[in-house]
């Protein structure tokens, strides 16, 4: 058996430091020569042993496991969602993680969504808290100095515990506040959490590491952190067979010049040979075999997505590797499918892929929305998510939105509008699925930005409720009553007119009067103001009002106060459902309306049923409490 490298993904906000940080350790230049200083392609790095020894010093000394692990290898992603098209069978490719944020910005919608993925995978993750170089006062080091025998510059790394004790003491005591705003947050979270150097327990608590990815301060720290949960927790994870057939999980399929189609690939499993025959899933779910023409793996400190990195031509790699594999007939293969070594086993192997499927296979509801995603891991992941919302999902496929996608979410819609919604995820929309698109209702949330589609998600479902929340409130009978003002009545019946104040609420056309003894008086026919008949009238209006049914001095009298009625049933929904859109004077005159229907009709109207069967249990005292 043998030891292979911790896998490390770096998660977190577009902006707050991912690459910058790997940038800062490979001694690479990534950053700076991608747009915007954003990942734009998935890449891996190995980091060597000596190289982290000589990073981190006195501190990985101390935990004299040097001999024990070989390194680290990091997958740096363009945003954490990619981290989850890159799985193995059973979870997340990755061991550990890193959560970085930024400490001046604190959390953001990104960083809670890599939060929950890291929840969900159960991956153990550290936290660096980025760009203690950009609060105000702090003093850096030059993390730099002259190479006295040549004209090169040697980068040196400061540890934070020597950093801090060059801050004056309000940038130090600027600094805990922001962590503890962290801690705060992280509890919030789920997770307890504490500054390295106060950790009490490493098994229950969230490391956190103040660092510079910029000029390097914090490093040797966050480095050594990494080696000790790795070592401490993962060792019997990390262990594998040297002559195993390898396993895999693909990167990306790309036309490299002079090469072909290639295969970008991460080993986190046994051994792959040049001649191996090897097969993996394609974008319609089926398992292809194919032979092995080239392997290439990039040196150590450098990266597999740069154009100039210097590939050699290996016979064999050894997990935990990044390689570049030459091969034929994959031109359909899928990111993140599953990669495996089928040299004399093409049945078992193929049963295996095919359940890597089966295994993010949801219990589908009878309604629910329609989920489409680019890769195995991508999906998995927008299924977690939407099912910690308690969102139910019809299907979950990979692949672009089709006609019958358009079609089934049309027939969810007829269901429940809410469910008139298909999430795609880093694909497309077929032609096909455009043209039936025309003249539906359903709503299309497409981004490549997983957060980005649950937050438009989220917004536009708690809109939709609250327009159906209103529709439903337009639709039903609302608290009001009026006052017949005195000497203002211009007709005595068929209809009676007369000059009403509005009281209370809002009276509209079509509601039935009553009076305080509970007797129907009319119907609200019309209002009119100045000439213009009105639909409604708010609390305060002063209008003309015809009351069909009603005859003045019969059914009312000038000065009566009168009350829009509605049935128990109405008056349980506006209390129940409403009672939050209404004003003061709203609740009042529904108070009042109660008590006249008590005493007209029934003494518990409006009153919710209650289980008497539980009164039985109370004593005296609890049960006069419980009638109050």
């Amino acid at each position: 058996m043998k030891t292979r490298s911790p896998i490390v993904s770096v998660l977190g906000h577009v902006d707050h430091g991912k690459t910058t940080l790997l940038d800062n350790i490979r001694g690479s230049t990534v950053a700076t020569n991608e747009a915007g200083g954003i990942t734009q392609h998935i890449g891996a790095t190995e980091i060597p042993m000596d190289v982290i020894s000589s990073i981190c010093g006195d501190f990985l000394a101390k935990m004299n496991i040097q001999e024990k692990l070989p390194g680290l290898f990091f997958i740096d992603t363009p945003g954490h969602e990619a981290f989850t098209t890159l799985r193995k069978r059973g979870g997340s490719l990755a061991d550990l993680a890193i959560l970085i944020l930024d400490i001046n910005e604190g959390f953001k919608p990104q960083t809670f969504e890599a939060l929950s993925i890291l929840k969900s995978s159960k991956t153990p993750f550290v936290v660096a808290a980025n760009k203690i170089d950009r609060i105000p006062g702090w003093n850096s080091e030059d993390d730099e100095s002259d190479d006295e025998d040549s004209n090169s510059k040697t980068k040196k790394y400061v540890s934070f515990s020597k950093s801090i004790q060059n801050q004056y003491k309000n940038v130090a005591f600027d600094l805990d506040q922001k962590l503890y705003e962290i801690v705060g947050e992280l509890h919030k979270q789920g997770f307890e959490s504490e500054r390295f150097d106060r950790v009490s327990d490493f098994a229950s608590q969230i490391t956190i590491v103040p660092i510079s990815a910029q000029t390097g301060e914090g490093i040797p720290e966050l480095l050594t952190m990494l080696m000790g949960l790795a070592y401490q927790y993962l060792s019997q994870q990390l262990q594998i067979e040297e002559d195993a057939p390898a396993s895999g999980t693909v990167l990306e399929v790309k036309n490299e010049k002079g090469l072909g189609l290639t295969i970008d690939t991460i080993l986190y499993d046994g051994v792959l040979n040049k001649d191996d025959r090897i097969m993996l899933l394609t974008e319609d779910n089926k398992v292809i075999s194919t032979k092995i023409r080239s392997l290439l793996k990039p040196r150590p400190l450098e990266e597999i997505r740069e154009n100039k990195t210097m590939f050699e031509d290996v016979d064999l790699i050894v997990a935990a590797a990044g390689v570049k594999i030459v091969a034929p007939h994959v031109e359909d293969v899928l990111s993140g499918s599953p990669l495996k070594v089928a040299n004399d086993n093409d049945a078992d192997i193929h049963e295996e892929l095919l359940s890597e499927v089966d295994n993010i296979r949801i219990q589908t509801s009878d309604v629910g929305i329609i989920v489409k995603a680019d890769t195995l891991g991508s999906l998995e992941a927008v299924i977690n998510l939407f099912d910690d919302m308690d969102v139910p999902i019809k299907s979950a496929e990979i692949g672009d939105v089709s006609r019958r996608d358009i079609i089934n979410a049309s027939i969810m819609y007829n269901e429940d509008e809410k469910y008139g919604v298909i999430v795609a995820f880093n694909v497309n929309l077929l032609p096909s699925a455009q043209e039936e698109l025309q003249g539906q209702n359903i709503k299309i949330f497409q981004d490549k930005v997983i957060y980005q589609i649950i937050e438009d998600y989220e917004e536009w479902l708690n809109t939709a409720q609250e327009r159906k929340k209103k529709a439903r409130l337009d639709s039903i009978i609302r608290p009001a009553k009026i006052r017949i003002i005195p000497k203002l009545v211009f007709r005595k019946s068929k209809p009676a007119i007369a000059g009403i104040e509005v009281m209370s609420g809002i009276i509209e056309k079509g509601v039935t009067l009553i009076n305080k003894e509970g007797h129907i008086v009319g119907t609200v026919e019309s209002m009119e103001d100045k000439g213009e008949t009105l639909p409604k009238s708010p609390r305060g209006s002063k209008v003309a009002m015809a009351i069909g049914s009603a005859v003045f001095e019969k059914d009312f009298e000038e000065g009566d106060v009168l009350y829009v009625d509605m049935d128990e049933a109405n008056f349980l929904t506006l209390q129940n459902e409403f009672s939050d859109k209404f004003l003061d004077d709203e609740i009042l005159t529904m108070e009042e309306l109660q008590q006249i229907k008590q005493k007209s009709e029934d003494s518990m109207w409006g009153v919710v049923n209650t289980d008497w069967s539980e009164l039985d249990t109370l004593d005296d005292d609890e049960f006069e409490d419980y009638y109050d």
